[in-house]
């Protein structure tokens, strides 16, 4: 799908506009924004919201052919809702109700020309950049491993926003960025969703090594011989199991200055999560290989900053392996000696995430880090906690972690790819002792989630560090089975705002 730019002002109205579609907003309370009424010079779009034939609540639509006094071929009516100073909500549902108008339309090429400096507290970069997202959202489909693709429908192929001259700058910058999120997004989603037979972790080192090709990443993959000699027993004890052979993956964004301090980027890659000994229940263990989506969430990441440009250092590391049962794989009660030293007693093989992501974490301190984030499909804790809407947010509480905790709270604010702050002390930290070892690798059911980041934190003494649970938002289950490419959009947003020195 290709995204532009149509810059309105006196010389061009949107009735001028030659199109197949152009979409105008209309409001509860039977007012047209300033396109609308450029459009209804013989008043039939009045005549409409009179009728009740649109009632103007935010997301509904009415499609209209031959409007007397405009160039377009069709006008699709959009609701914005009761406000006329729209909301985020509304506008939200606005454009994904025109996404799926779009979708089967019989048209090639489209215009959106909704109020896009209209919107409460958001400015045009921001609803430009959610009206490429639902667009891409909506078109994105999963048939990779289908031997009968699914049927592509007609549709608009090509879009352009209608803005004012003076936002015309912003909303061209904004739909690029956008656009490269959304590629990001695909990404991370294909890769969630490909079965565990093909995306392994080889499989996930080679779509690494692909990006380093196409966006000039350095890009470093470390077999099993090499993660031996680095002593990273933890990650080690998950994989032994498995006949599929490990990798421990680094890529490296240069796009800061040589001496700037980087932001590390810390993902899960499990590829397929059996529990090893501790065999998790046969119902829906085919959703564990979603237990990667931390790792492909990287990806994705990378996969964005990459086609902007973005002029920030960032390495992305990724500890990747499968989890399984066999008569080499690790027991409950054995102990384990991580690469930072510290010794772990495996209470329960099924939390092994935080076991390959302690060795990764110690890895990050060469790099000597300004932040690090780490992303993983951590905890059910987690979902129970928060849901599927609220990715959880764990860091240390002092004044250098309180700063980046806020700022991953507010780039998931920004995109709707929200997280929310979780506790995290000395206290919990007494749920991992051990008789036999240094810790536990599990503190009870009592605070799961906690407890989870609480071993983390252990490996993170030497940065300022965060943690972010994406158990809950890292793929849908049900009728909607599928990954959704968070929390890309957190994440991305973050670096973006890093950059721009936010």
């Amino acid at each position: 799908m290709d995204f532009s730019i149509k810059t309105l002002d006196a010389k061009t109205a949107a009735a001028t506009l030659k199109t197949g579609c152009i979409a105008v907003g209309v409001f509860e309370n039977k007012k047209l924004t300033q396109a609308a009424k450029e459009l209804d010079s013989k008043g039939q779009i009045s005549a409409a919201l009179k009728s009740g034939d649109i009632s103007g609540k935010a997301g509904s639509t009415l499609l209209l052919r031959g409007v007397a006094g405009t160039a377009a071929e069709r006008v699709l009516l959009v609701g914005l809702g009761a406000d006329e100073n729209v909301s985020e909500k509304s506008f939200q549902s606005a454009v994904q109700a025109v996404a799926k108008v779009f979708a089967s339309l019989g048209a090639n090429e489209a215009v959106v020309a909704l109020p896009f400096d209209g919107v409460q507290k958001r400015d045009v970069a921001w609803t430009i950049r959610c009206a490429v997202l639902a667009a891409r959202e909506n078109a994105y489909r999963y048939d990779t491993t289908k031997s009968k693709k699914d049927p592509v429908e007609g549709g608009v192929k090509k879009v352009a926003f209608a803005v004012g001259a003076a936002n015309a700058a912003a909303a061209k910058a904004a739909a690029a960025q956008a656009n490269a999120l959304a590629n990001g997004m695909d990404l991370t989603r294909d890769l969630g969703n490909l079965p565990p037979n093909i995306a392994t972790p080889t499989y996930l080192a080679n779509t690494a090594k692909k990006l380093g090709k196409e966006f000039g990443f350095n890009v470093e993959v470390l077999d099993r011989k090499q993660i031996e000699a680095l002593k990273m027993g933890s990650f080690l004890a998950v994989t032994q199991g498995s006949e599929e052979p490990p990798k421990f993956i680094v890529l490296k964004h240069n796009g800061g200055k040589p001496k700037d301090a980087p932001v590390v980027l810390v993902g899960k890659g499990i590829t397929f999560d059996t529990g090893g000994i501790s065999l998790k229940p046969g119902a829906n263990m085919d959703e564990m290989k979603y237990d990667m989506c931390g790792a492909g969430s990287v990806l994705g990441t990378f996969r964005a900053i990459g086609e902007m440009g973005l002029k920030l250092n960032v390495i992305g590391v990724i500890p990747t392996c499968e989890n399984m049962p066999s008569g080499r794989a690790t027991k409950p009660g054995d102990i384990v000696t991580s690469m930072s030293g510290q010794t772990i007693e495996i209470l329960n093989t099924d939390a092994e995430g935080r076991l390959i992501l302690c060795d990764a974490l110690t890895y990050a301190e060469r790099f000597k880090p300004a932040v690090v984030v780490d992303i993983a499909t951590l905890t059910g804790a987690c979902v129970t906690a928060l849901g599927h809407h609220n990715s959880g947010l764990f860091t240390r509480d002092d004044e250098a972690h309180d700063a980046l905790a806020d700022a991953l709270l507010a780039a998931g604010k920004e995109t709707g790819d929200t997280a929310w702050r979780m506790p995290l002390g000395d206290a919990y930290q007494e749920q991992l002792k051990s008789n036999f070892a240094d810790m536990a690798n599990i503190g009870g059911p009592p605070g799961g989630s906690i407890t989870a980041a609480c071993f983390l934190e252990r490996y993170t003494k030497q940065y300022t560090w965060a943690h972010l649970d994406i158990a809950g938002t890292a793929w849908k289950g049900g009728a909607a089975k599928g990954a959704t490419g968070r929390p890309v959009p957190l994440l991305t947003t973050f670096l973006i705002n890093r950059a721009n020195g936010k």
